[in-house]
């Protein structure tokens, strides 16, 4: 079939509409962003590429715990911090005990800790029902062949690249994400 010089720019713009109905779209959820959100955009972005495409590596922090320091140090490091700023410890799942329990083989360390401010919780997920799914706040710690790691949730995601936060809740929900970084950080020194 022979095409006319009419029916090609149609075609093109066929072709094209969805794309560019994607980039309105995304213009317009950006529109709606904190600011700062281009920047965690294009770190998420970096680290997802830097990773060959590991999702968890892009979307995560981590720090390396020092040597010497011991898993009592970053647990009580992480006490410190909640108690500091009025974060509920709410569970932890010690996974490396667990599987020895099962296998009677000694596991490398892996425990998950679970913190909450059970206020600032509710009323993220009054904002965004989907948030339920991010809740509570967790810390792993990691043994791995270097030694000890603790990762967390990039919370600058969640705080910053969605929808702009109500003027009461932004407070208590970057209270929250320095929390966090305060236990990554004074954890990985054993630091309390």
């Amino acid at each position: 079939m022979r095409m006319t010089s009419a029916a090609l720019p149609l075609r093109l713009l066929t072709a094209a509409a969805p794309l560019l109905l994607a980039a309105c779209g995304t213009l317009g959820a950006a529109a709606q962003a904190e600011s700062g959100a281009g920047g965690v955009f294009a770190d998420v972005w970096g680290r997802w590429a830097d990773s060959g495409g590991d999702i968890a590596a892009a979307v995560t922090w981590e720090r390396k715990v020092q040597p010497g320091v011991t898993v009592a140090e970053i647990e009580d490091a992480f006490a410190s911090v909640a108690a500091e700023e009025n974060l509920k410890m709410v569970g932890s799942l010690p996974l490396s005990a667990e599987l020895q329990a099962r296998s009677g083989q000694p596991q490398k360390f892996l425990k998950v800790y679970s913190y909450c401010d059970p206020e600032t919780a509710r009323l993220m997920v009054e904002f965004s029902p989907h948030m339920a799914a991010f809740l509570p706040c967790r810390i792993s710690v990691l043994e791995k062949e270097d030694g000890l790691w603790i990762y967390t949730m990039n919370m600058d995601m969640l705080t910053t690249m969605g929808r702009k936060l109500p003027p009461a809740l932004k407070p208590r929900v970057k209270r929250v994400r320095d929390a966090v970084w305060k236990m990554l950080e004074r954890g990985a020194r054993g630091e309390f």
